[in-house]
């Protein structure tokens, strides 16, 4: 009577726990799931590259510097000037003689 009792219990709490696994399972497969951790993978990724990105610009700069330093070209030479880019006029300052379209600085360095 107790052997009965014993391998009944045992019976239900595995067919319990296998139940349990394959809901788990099931859910975890369901089309709502996927497309989150898909969701969640590609943000985990743009990240990692950001930081990469970042590290790289980094390590540029610092070779640069190196470079520029072993080179002698860290400190101006005198009389040595950059051309200043023109500067350009305000819109309101232009009135209707002046583009239709906005005029903005052309920045290389810009985060998108």
């Amino acid at each position: 009577m107790f052997r009965r009792a014993f391998w009944f219990t045992t019976g239900a709490a595995a067919g319990v726990w296998a139940t349990t696994k394959v809901q788990r399972k099931i859910r975890a497969l369901a089309p709502d799931a996927l497309a989150v951790r898909a969701a969640d993978k590609a943000v985990e990724g743009g990240h990692k590259l950001r930081e990469f990105a970042l590290d790289v610009r980094a390590g540029m700069a610092q070779r640069e510097g190196e470079l520029k330093d072993a080179l002698g070209l860290s400190a101006p030479l005198p009389g040595d000037r950059r051309p200043e880019l023109p500067v350009q006029p305000d819109r309101r300052q232009l009135g209707a003689s002046g583009p239709a379209y906005p005029i903005r600085p052309y920045d290389r360095n810009e985060d998108h």
